[in-house]
């Protein structure tokens, strides 16, 4: 079942972390480029992908229990990994592929007290954690990054497929037999559901909608409860159409979306 969020009010607090503190690269290529992430990590202290906290804490604590134990994809320089533990939800562990960002972060949570949350440099197509370790997995817009040359949204590359395929097995294998796995995506489900419903995977698939000009995705993957074709066929909605403020217009996540538009 599928259920489209109230718009939330802009948290004044987190209204500088919206722009990027560095210029967005030239092409959506880049967001591919380890190098690329290592200097811009190097320079920004933090920015958020697809909204703050704030607009989608309400789904965060509706599908996160505060014992649960959490991975954060990509974490980055965001601060979602401290909005949570602040919510109570403390058993997280965050990885990243830039050992900039891990280092950064690292210290961060350090001077902030946040002791219990874990940073690991690693990447997120081969997770070295055990099986069935995590309840919940999460993401924004991490996953995003490896449609950036998927060509065709209706018939991605090749390597896409198979990139996205090794990620999600990597959340598959490691979330135990009730996890979740939460994708926070502007992509659209008519181009996630195909790789999300993949017959090796054993859950089921619903999502919520949240923002105000773009409407991004909040996708939770219940493993253990996949659905038969009709039930999970049945219950969509209407894809929000997009109507953009100026704000986002000059957002990078706006810049980000007609990179990967251009690449298709």
């Amino acid at each position: 079942m599928q259920e489209e969020s109230e718009p939330k009010l802009r948290n004044p607090e987190m209204e500088g972390s919206r722009k990027p503190t560095t210029e967005p690269p030239s092409t959506a290529l880049a967001y591919q480029d380890p190098h690329y992430w290592n200097e811009r990590f190097s320079k920004e202290e933090h920015y958020e992908w697809f909204k703050d906290y704030s607009h989608f804490r309400h789904l965060i604590q509706a599908h996160i229990p505060p014992t649960s134990s959490v991975l954060e994809l990509g974490c980055g320089n965001s601060q979602l990994c401290e909005e949570m533990y602040r919510d109570g939800i403390t058993e997280v562990t965050c990885i990243d592929l830039s050992a900039v960002a891990v280092e950064k972060m690292q210290k961060r949570l350090e001077a902030k007290g946040y002791k219990e949350i874990k940073v690991l440099e690693a990447d997120m197509l081969d997770l070295p954690f055990n099986e069935e370790c995590f309840d919940v997995v999460i993401e924004k817009g991490t996953t995003d990054v490896l449609f950036v040359n998927s060509g065709d949204p209706w018939n991605p590359r090749p390597e896409t497929v198979a990139q996205v395929k090794a990620m999600l097995e990597g959340v598959h294998r490691v979330l135990k037999p009730d996890g979740i796995f939460i994708s926070i995506s502007f992509g659209q489900p008519h181009f996630r559901r195909p790789l999300f419903d993949a017959p090796d995977f054993t859950w089921s698939v619903e999502w919520s909608t949240f923002g105000d000009g773009f409407h991004y995705f909040f996708y939770v993957l219940r493993k253990g409860k996949r659905l038969s074709s009709d039930e999970s066929s049945s219950g969509k909605k209407e894809i929000p159409s997009i109507s953009l403020f100026q704000e986002e217009l000059e957002g990078e996540d706006f810049i980000f979306r007609t990179n990967i538009d251009e690449n298709s």
